[in-house]
């Protein structure tokens, strides 16, 4: 069965071009033209990824990030024609999984989608991670806290897995971006400090991820 992309753009241009490009990418493709509209989406046609605009009238793509996050770690891609770093560090501290510049390339488009869809499959075979009382369940996509199940996005889920595969070792941020990526393709490193304030909020009072300073970060148990 074919994954479902929901599109939503205020770009009607964009909308179709992108459209086409991932239907024939094999993929099943809902548009919408607004926030609102996506948002009843979300809620309605269940996608397996959700790409946005950022900037779009009614509702914008940093609140249609933040309402689908009451309800769901759906993988959102988010597609920004501001170049601003703190536009980028706003959608990825509310949730965002990845975002892309316009403008771009549909074959990017493509490409981060099934990157960002490869990390949420997993690896049926893959293993447990357990360190002390934290199990991460590759096959199954959770973590948990002794007996407290912690539910994060598909891009938070992946560091936490690369910092748990060797607890002590510090990660530069470029290395983390790589685990997450699959390739550095973008040299933001920044975005990682992003996720990062995300993990340790969900994470408390669980004080698990270490800053080393002008290096990187640690999990410690």
């Amino acid at each position: 069965m074919p994954k479902k992309i929901l599109l939503v753009d205020d770009e009607t241009e964009i909308l179709e071009i992108c459209r086409d490009y991932l239907k024939a990418s094999g993929y099943d493709v809902v548009t919408a033209k607004d926030g609102v509209q996506g948002l009843a989406f979300a809620k309605h046609e269940k996608p397996d990824l959700i790409v946005t605009d950022l900037s779009m009238p009614e509702m914008d793509g940093l609140d249609l990030c933040r309402n689908i996050r009451k309800e769901s770690n759906v993988p959102i891609i988010m597609l920004t024609a501001r170049v601003e770093e703190t536009d980028k560090l706003i959608g990825l501290e509310i949730g965002a999984d990845d975002y892309i510049t316009k403008p771009f390339s549909p074959r990017e488009l493509v490409a981060r989608v099934k990157v960002v869809l490869r990390r949420v499959a997993g690896d049926a075979n893959a293993e447990i991670i357990r360190v002390e009382n934290i199990s991460l369940d590759r096959a199954h996509y959770t973590v948990q806290i002794k007996k407290r199940e912690i539910s994060l996005t598909p891009t938070e889920f992946e560091i936490m897995a690369t910092m748990m595969s060797q607890p002590g070792r510090i990660f530069s941020r470029n290395q983390l971006l790589n685990s997450v990526h699959g390739v550095a393709f973008e040299s933001y490193e920044r975005a990682i400090d992003s996720h990062i304030r995300n993990l340790r909020r969900k994470l408390e009072p669980d004080d698990l991820i270490i800053t080393v300073h002008g290096v990187g970060y640690k999990f410690e148990s």
